[in-house]
């Protein structure tokens, strides 16, 4: 892979490349699902999760294609409970939520702090809250929500890298010490956190992309991270595919994927997962692919390492 050098990449640049937001309704939830995950308490359980409409991520990495489905400016006070309400009408019940919203929950220009008590009061009947946050936004505002609910509150954060190089080249404006800080002073404030690792990012090679993801899940659980999920980077925001034209950046191979999983859940710490949206991006092989995506998601419920066996095309690896 070409070496770009230590160039950065800014918030104007990286707008730069981007296409067009998608149509949204500040009103409703712009996507939600139910899935089976296992928690931390080893039992396999539905889990809904609601992608919420709210402002954009005022972060701007250089990975990022969350912004497509979000609005210019802070929605209207009393928007996101709407969304929560009506989604929770339509969806069957459960017992853990996630509330993902492109960015920031504690970010007051996304989720307004004049909702979290309404926001609190629709999730009474819930036993696990998660959502998203940036390590530099653990404050007041995470704590005063967590006062209000009922449930346990589990913070979800992108420590993505600890090469520390690409992880200021990604625009994260984080360092791993502030992930760190952020996991301790949630602990202090007996919340618990899940970190997010990228797998190969940008100006990574393959062998290297797979070593500093099991560092850094080493280093999420070091932190006091509960469990971890692995993300393959992907190109499709406009800066990733103007990289990956470059030489500077290639999607991960499966392989990769499949290898760095098995490393964090025989770690033996938390839950380890393997994110499969979108999984086919980065399979080489359509004889395989089901049975190889299969054996993640199985492993994402079992916790256990899977053996390869019976692959359609008789090989182990890409």
């Amino acid at each position: 892979m070409n070496n770009p050098g230590m160039r950065t990449f800014d918030d104007q640049w990286i707008r730069n490349q981007r296409g067009n937001k998608n149509r949204v309704d500040p009103y409703r939830p712009c996507h939600h699902v139910v899935e089976r995950e296992r928690t931390s308490a080893g039992v396999v359980e539905d889990v809904i999760t609601l992608f919420l409409t709210n402002r954009e991520c005022g972060y701007t990495c250089l990975m990022c294609d969350l912004w497509k489905n979000t609005t210019d400016t802070t929605v209207p006070h009393g928007a996101i409970p709407k969304q929560i309400e009506w989604a929770l009408q339509r969806l069957p019940a459960a017992r853990h939520i996630k509330l993902y919203n492109s960015g920031s929950f504690f970010d007051p220009r996304a989720i307004p702090p004049s909702d979290y008590g309404r926001i609190a009061e629709l999730l009474q009947s819930f036993e696990t809250v998660v959502v998203e946050n940036h390590p530099r936004l653990t404050g007041e505002r995470v704590f005063q929500f967590a006062r209000m609910l009922r449930p346990r509150l589990q913070v979800a954060m992108g420590l993505e890298t600890i090469d520390p190089d690409v992880l200021m080249r990604l625009n994260k404006k984080m360092t791993p010490d502030d992930f760190w800080k952020s996991v301790g002073i949630l602990k202090e404030h007996g919340i618990s956190s899940r970190a997010f690792i990228l797998l190969k990012p940008p100006f990574t090679e393959e062998e290297a992309g797979k070593q500093w993801a099991k560092a850094s899940l080493e280093y999420a659980f070091d932190a006091g991270s509960e469990c971890c999920t692995v993300i393959p980077t992907r190109a499709g925001n406009g800066a990733m595919d103007l990289l990956q034209e470059e030489g500077h950046f290639t999607p991960p191979l499966l392989s990769s994927l499949e290898e760095v999983h098995a490393y964090g859940i025989s770690m033996g710490r938390g839950n380890v997962f393997a994110d499969t949206w979108d999984l086919k991006l980065f399979s080489s092989c359509d004889l395989c692919f089901e049975q190889r995506k299969q054996r993640l998601e199985q492993m994402n419920l079992e916790q256990v390492v899977l053996p390869f066996k019976d692959f359609a095309c008789n090989i182990k690896q890409d």
